[in-house]
């Protein structure tokens, strides 16, 4: 609210962005059809696999923005990493070059013969945890107090969604006194797609917002699981005084005021520590469906899930994330990122908190209901899955409008 009075001023200033950026796109697009050496970071030549061709060494230097990294070349990929202070945490993001070929002994298992090939590249790749940086910014928490860090997993070819978050919902300002900042979490382009111009156009998105986290393998479905690990890795070394995290889809609706109450709530209740809280999901079972996006094979995984959140949005404490970090690091990667933290949780013996504000499946799963476009809802929400930019533009407006009236209670 108290930024409400800039606006006439600001107001003005992202459109004007938002065209710039449209308008250097198609620019740089033509451009760089003539500047095949002008390379930047790893190279992105990629098999259809899993982190490139060779896992090429990544150029000293490559991640942009980086600060405090050091000199030496650093392979980390476990508790065993150079460059380590003494609580076990690296200094800067220590992932330097990337030496990570298949694990070829499982290939001689019976049970890999007869797992989907579907899976192949993502079991024989999996004990490749973390990814060097292309993009990164540890200054985002380094000078204390932010209260909220918002964190959003996105694509580069999303940029109206990161757009719409960043209109609304994720726009880093300061309500009553306390702070919000956000983060976009992105890979690499996959195969096949012009990975060079979309490169050369997130990193001139970045230097517009300076809000995205990129790392160095393909924004793939079964990838989504390294953006949890990387990111828990880095907010242990850049963001750990961050007091709490919301992390969701580029693709959903946050009250942000709802959102703040609940944490208020639960610091009061001093019920903060271990704060895991979302749309729950309890005694699910894999997925036998191969149409399915989300199928499992029995060879992969063959008994219930333990309980886990929705990934399309959930909160959790500092001290929470600190914790699962640790705990992940000694986990398999499982191709469900939301079921992967469901497994870190169970590690540390809890459980997330169902809570029925979190409707990451929509206000009501019968998607032509008219409740999933009713406004009086979302203001009594706070995570509803999921609209598309033009639509989160539209239910934004229409929830913070003074000319929306609303019963007292609104129950479902």
């Amino acid at each position: 609210m108290d930024h409400f009075p800039r606006r006439k001023r600001v107001g003005l200033l992202k459109p004007l962005l938002s065209l710039s950026l449209v308008f250097a796109s198609f620019l740089m697009i033509h451009k760089l059809k003539l500047a095949e050496k002008d390379g930047v970071g790893a190279k992105h030549a990629r098999e259809a696999s899993w982190c490139g061709s060779k896992c090429s060494p990544l150029k000293k230097g490559a991640a942009k923005n980086i600060v405090g990294s050091s000199d030496l070349t650093v392979v980390g990929f476990g508790p065993g990493a150079q460059q380590r202070v003494s609580n076990g945490t690296p200094a800067s993001w220590d992932a330097q070059v990337l030496n990570c070929s298949e694990d070829a002994s499982v290939r001689t298992n019976d049970w890999f013969r007869r797992l989907d090939p579907r899976f192949h590249q993502f079991v024989l790749h999996r004990h490749c945890r973390y990814f060097p940086m292309l993009l990164n910014h540890p200054e985002k928490c380094a000078d204390g107090g932010v209260h909220l860090l918002m964190v959003v997993k996105s694509v580069i070819e999303q940029h109206d969604r990161r757009e719409a978050v960043r209109q609304t919902w994720g726009r880093e300002h300061t309500a009553d006194g306390k702070r919000i900042k956000t983060l976009f979490l992105l890979g690499s382009p996959t195969t096949g797609k012009d990975t060079k111009n979309l490169q050369k156009l997130i990193e001139y998105e970045d230097m517009v917002y300076g809000d995205i986290l990129q790392w160095d393998f393909m924004d793939t479905f079964f990838n989504l699981t390294l953006k949890e690990v990387n990111f828990l890795k880095w907010f242990d070394i850049y963001c750990s005084g961050v007091q709490f995290i919301f992390k969701g889809d580029d693709d959903v609706f946050v009250n942000t005021h709802n959102l703040l109450q609940l944490i208020g709530f639960k610091v009061e209740e001093r019920k903060d520590a271990d704060l895991f809280v979302g749309d729950t999901i309890s005694k699910a079972i894999p997925i036998r469906n191969r149409q399915s996006k989300y199928y499992i094979p029995k060879e992969l995984y063959d008994k219930p899930y333990p309980p886990y959140a929705g990934g399309g949005g959930f909160l959790m404490s500092s001290q929470l994330a600190r914790r699962l970090f640790v705990v992940s690091e000694d986990l398999e990667l499982y191709p469900i990122d939301d079921v992967f933290l469901g497994m870190c949780l169970q590690k540390l013996r809890l459980a997330p908190e169902i809570h029925p504000g979190f409707r990451t499946f929509g206000i009501t799963r019968r998607k032509v209901s008219p409740m999933n476009s009713e406004p009086c809802f979302y203001r009594n929400l706070i995570v509803v899955h999921k609209l598309s930019a033009q639509e989160l533009l539209g239910m934004w407006r229409v929830v913070h409008s003074d000319a929306l009236v609303c019963a007292q209670r609104t129950s479902m």
